[in-house]
């Protein structure tokens, strides 16, 4: 049987109509069709109710006497269901009824009886009243719904605030209580509905609710916040709050108290304020807590025949342990440093960590030089081997000691004069201590000048290159030219490299520098192509911080790409030094630059502690011989075996040697004899502008020498 399965238009309401008939079923459905009005039909009671499930039908129109299941039927299963048992039915029948069977009709959920045939006049009318009450009545369904959700929703509200909420007549009494207000109260919520408000306000004390200035805004119109309020739990304790009483509207007559538990937020406030001063790692003050503590107890002034006396202490060795093991060990390393500083000190002494590796100690003492027996202490205690990672670590601390008033009229002071003390304890050779005085601030406040000088003398260019260079003592072919840096000051003068280079480098400004001299060297070594021979080398000397760059490789190549230079012309020097520093990232590095292609001398060999297993062991192209051992030849038959036996090794290795700091015959005719194959020093030249390398005379002619 035909039937409409469009969704219908939106308030437009939906009739099915059920007879066995198809004829009656397409007279109703002409009569009945509307455009607000959508018809659906069924032959039988079956469809009928496969239609009222797949539609939402506001009503029907169903013929008591069908075959297989009857009206009464199909109007009894509408009406055991959820979903239509407030559906409206009009039986409809040809034939009169009994009274009993009207009765029937109506007890199976009929609101009306029709009789066939059907007045329009009468039916139409029926219908659009049955329509429009179905429609009131899902509209009021859909509005309860609505409501129902809206108070489920601001209920949970109530429920989930983490504020507390009072609803207070304005009577005094409590009219309503959320569960955050319960629990803040330790009450349960049937417990404070109809108590007094006051009964729970401890501060401020309001003896009667009429008097109150909380009820006094209400009938005003305003808000009343108190910040410092105190309300009373039902055990009896105190719990700091902050009020907020706001009126309701007028029919109401009450008023909703909001109530934020300040405990939190002044623990809050008292953990951040905590944190502000204390270091997180160690627990220990950090410089801003350290700073508070000591000026307001040199402020305060409160002292006996005692000695203020303040200790700052620099950890040796500290940067290994972050070079080798990484940054979470160094964590655990200052962790265990602080706890063996807290171990030495008393209770009352203050100790910080001012940052890195560096702490403070602020002690009472009862005379100034007890301070050595303190700080002897600490540098044991830190001075123990320890274990991290699989790894025995030893640790060192050099200490600078200030006492006050006498190196320091403030903290500011205290601190200069135990920094520079400090570092005094460091170039002593370190794992010591030293007290400030005076000549120590003379000789401070000279290094700190200097150090001031390097800085405007990298960002005014006043340094330059010059160059020396490397003869073969064969036949006095020119091998190449070793850049040499060089400080003219202005006011000074020429500088001695002794002098700033190790101050470049303790100050961490050779990095700096350093792509400036690669560029330099490299667009000079560019301009020498069409005076010297293809094979011509460049030497750099490196320091130990340009060695361990991560990028000392990625520059040099892009040094190499913008100045048009094979790798082969450019020989990076690079002390023994700076070598064993790190010896697995040397390997690496060295690695690297051979991959590169960039020739690696081992410079200034013999100046200080050398093993012979860095030639063995260590991918090297060249050997430089130092100065001062060249300076004891030929005279000290000790250093003229060490050499003979270090030319005959670099022979066997592949290695190429170049004396350093030749300066007499004597030493060229002894070099010359022991088979060693170049040098540099003043007896061929002295260091070069890049100007006068051009008129160096090639090769260089040894017979005027020996003549």
């Amino acid at each position: 049987m035909e039937c409409a399965h469009l969704k219908p238009a939106e308030g437009s309401s939906t009739l099915l109509i059920v007879d066995d008939y198809p004829e009656n079923l397409i007279s109703m459905r002409a009569l009945l069709q509307r455009q607000d009005w959508q018809v659906i039909t069924a032959a039988s009671g079956f469809e009928a109710l496969g239609l009222l499930l797949e539609h939402e039908v506001d009503l029907v129109l169903l013929d008591v006497q069908m075959p297989g299941m009857d009206g009464f039927e199909v109007a009894r299963l509408m009406r055991g269901s959820q979903r239509t048992r407030l559906t409206p039915i009009i039986f409809l029948t040809a034939n009169e009824q009994s009274q009993d069977a009207v009765i029937k009709g109506y007890a199976s959920g009929a609101v009306d009886y029709l009789f066939k045939p059907f007045d329009p006049q009468i039916l139409k009318p029926k219908v659009q009243a049955l329509l429009e009450h179905q429609r009131n009545r899902r509209e009021l369904q859909r509005l309860s719904h609505d409501l129902e959700v809206a108070r489920a929703f601001n209920a949970s509200i109530l429920d989930n605030a983490a504020e507390g909420i009072l609803v207070v007549g304005d009577d005094g009494r409590i009219g309503f209580a959320n569960p955050a207000i319960s629990r803040l109260l330790n009450a349960p919520v049937r417990e404070l509905q109809g108590r007094e408000f006051l009964d729970f306000l401890q501060k401020p004390h309001v003896p009667v609710w009429a008097d109150s200035d909380l009820l006094a805004g209400y009938k005003r119109g305003d808000t009343v916040r108190l910040h410092d309020a105190l309300l009373r739990t039902a055990p009896g304790q105190q719990v700091s709050v902050a009020l907020s009483c706001a009126p309701l509207p007028a029919e109401q007559r009450a008023m909703v108290v909001t109530i934020q538990d300040m405990s939190v937020v002044r623990h809050l406030h008292q953990q951040l304020e905590s944190q502000a001063v204390t270091d997180p790692l160690t627990g220990l003050l950090n410089r801003r807590g350290f700073y508070q503590t000591v000026e307001t107890l040199l402020l305060r002034g409160e002292r006996s025949d005692s000695a203020w006396v303040l200790l700052y202490l620099d950890l040796d060795g500290f940067k290994r342990v972050n070079d080798f093991l990484g940054h979470d060990a160094g964590d655990r390393v200052l962790r265990w440093v602080s706890e063996q500083l807290k171990a030495c000190l008393r209770p009352f002494d203050i100790l910080a960590r001012m940052g890195g590796d560096e702490f403070t100690a602020f002690l009472d003492l009862e005379f100034p030089e007890q301070a050595a027996k303190i700080a002897e202490k600490l540098i044991e205690r830190v001075s123990i081997c320890q274990q991290i990672d699989g790894l025995d670590i030893a640790l060192g601390a050099s200490i600078g000691i200030a006492t006050f008033p006498d190196c320091g009229a403030n903290l500011d002071g205290l601190l200069r004069a135990s920094d520079i003390a400090m570092y005094e304890a460091k170039r002593a050779g370190r794992q010591q201590y030293r007290f400030y005085d005076h000549e120590m601030n003379g000789r401070a406040r000279s290094r700190l000048m200097l150090e001031e000088s390097v800085r405007t003398a990298i960002e005014n260019r006043d340094f330059n290159l010059v160059y020396q260079p490397q003869v073969s003592i064969a036949d006095g072919q020119i091998r190449g030219f070793e850049a040499l840096l060089r400080w003219q000051h202005p006011s000074v003068g020429d500088v001695p490299p002794g002098l700033f280079l190790p101050l470049l480098e303790e100050a961490r400004l050779i990095s700096r520098l350093g792509s400036w001299i690669y560029h330099r060297g490299a667009g000079q070594r560019k301009a020498w192509e069409a005076l010297f021979a293809e094979d011509l080398v460049l030497g750099v000397s490196l320091s130990s911080t340009q060695f361990a760059m991560p990028n000392l490789v990625t520059e040099l190549r892009q040094v190499l790409d913008r100045h048009g230079l094979q790798a082969r012309h450019l020989e990076v020097e690079v002390t023994e030094a700076a070598l064993m520093h790190h010896p697995d990232e040397t390997r690496k590095q060295l690695r690297l630059l051979r991959n590169l292609g960039v020739r690696v001398a081992l410079d200034d060999f013999g100046s200080g502690p050398c093993s012979l297993a860095h030639l063995r062991d260590l991918e090297l192209d060249t050997l430089k011989l130092d100065r001062h051992l060249i300076a004891r030849l030929p005279d000290s038959s000790r250093d003229a075996a060490l050499v003979r036996s270090v030319i005959e090794l670099c022979k066997q290795y592949g290695m190429l040697v170049i004396a350093e700091g030749v300066e007499t015959i004597a030493q060229y005719n002894w070099l010359q004899a022991n088979g060693c194959e170049y040098v540099q020093g003043f007896l061929v030249s002295r260091p070069m502008m890049a100007e006068d390398t051009g008129h160096f005379v090639q090769p260089f002619d040894w017979s005027a020498l020996t003549h």
